[in-house]
């Protein structure tokens, strides 16, 4: 049946930011194909996340054609991400670590550099084919023919923020009970006494319990883009605690990036790191000291009874400038 969706319902927000990103996604399609820029493959990459989002948050509310769903934009997203994980490795070598080494140092991790310019041209033919394959064009197709005739579920009549906590909440209440929270806390854990632990003691939890924290950074990924969505729906303690999924995500992203690079280049070196680059290796334990500090900062604060509390109420209570929500085309959809 053929409805007519008023002004800043689900399905019309719905389709502004699946808009937006199909846009900022294609955008850099030739930059990427050609290798011109990083920046470009990054941009791309953050396009295809935020679309993977849209395709989940508004779940309830459009129909997307098979070629253009969450399962075929995350498998766009993780060949994009293999190669700019590659990158980001590389500018961390060159930029942030090599400068730092003693010269002996900097001559021995000239390997783990041509390793990974080798691994760079394996991803980015990767990434080439795959952009000239027939499941991402079919991919494009489809998005475009859904921004030219969308299709719609029923739940895209509801006025958005009348659904804003059942679309916010179950992923938020998914963040709060990651076992990750707990990596790291005492047994005898009393909120708001931050554990005191030594370079060591954070070392040997990382090299235990690291997975825990990397399912939790990847939730926190999740909540921030999901809540970026309805920022302008919310006032000032929304953006507060969508600061803190960004910091979260942030300041765990520099401990597994730590750990990735040692492990990268004890597989170069065929031995430990410390035993070959020991000043290079105390580097690294230092990265995810001073990213252990700051993340005991969020670890105390989520694990608050009253802030966890406090992040739900404000879902449900905060947004305060709804009715002051521009006005925009009304479209005529398909339910």
């Amino acid at each position: 049946m053929t409805v007519q969706i008023p002004t800043q319902t689900l399905g019309n927000r719905a389709y502004q930011a699946i808009e937006k990103h199909v846009k900022r996604t294609l955008k850099y399609e030739e930059d990427v194909l050609k290798d011109r820029d990083p920046e470009s493959l990054h941009q791309m990459r953050v396009g295809m996340r935020r679309l993977r989002t849209d395709s989940t948050g508004f779940a309830a509310a459009i129909d997307l054609p098979k070629p253009a769903r969450d399962r075929q934009i995350g498998k766009i997203a993780r060949t994009l991400g293999k190669l700019r994980d590659i990158d980001v490795m590389q500018e961390a070598l060159l930029d942030r670590y090599r400068p730092n080494l003693p010269k002996k140092e900097r001559r021995k991790i000239e390997p783990a550099l041509a390793t990974l310019a080798d691994k760079r041209e394996t991803a980015l033919q990767e990434v080439r084919e795959l952009l000239n394959s027939k499941d991402y064009k079919k991919f494009k197709k489809s998005v475009k023919q859904w921004l030219d005739r969308p299709t719609y579920k029923a739940y895209a009549k509801m006025p958005v923020v009348e659904v804003l906590p059942d679309i916010l909440l179950p992923s938020i209440s998914d963040l709060l009970l990651e076992s990750g929270w707990w990596v790291g806390a005492p047994a005898n854990w009393e909120n708001g006494n931050r554990p005191h632990l030594t370079g060591g003691d954070i070392e040997t939890i990382i090299a235990t319990e690291g997975d825990s924290l990397h399912e939790l950074r990847k939730q926190a990924k999740r909540v921030r883009y999901l809540m970026t969505l309805f920022v302008d729906l919310y006032g000032p303690t929304y953006q507060a605690y969508l600061a803190d999924m960004k910091q979260l995500q942030e300041v765990l992203g520099n401990i597994q990036d730590s750990c990735i690079m040692g492990e990268f280049l004890s597989e170069v070196f065929h031995c430990d790191l410390a035993q070959e680059t020991p000043a290079f290796a105390e580097l690294l334990e230092q990265t995810r000291y001073e990213a252990w500090q700051q993340w005991q900062t969020l670890q105390v604060r989520y694990l608050s009874a009253a802030i966890r509390r406090d992040f739900h109420l404000e879902i449900l209570r905060g947004f305060e400038s709804v009715t002051e929500i521009m006005e925009t085309d009304t479209p005529t959809v398909s339910v």
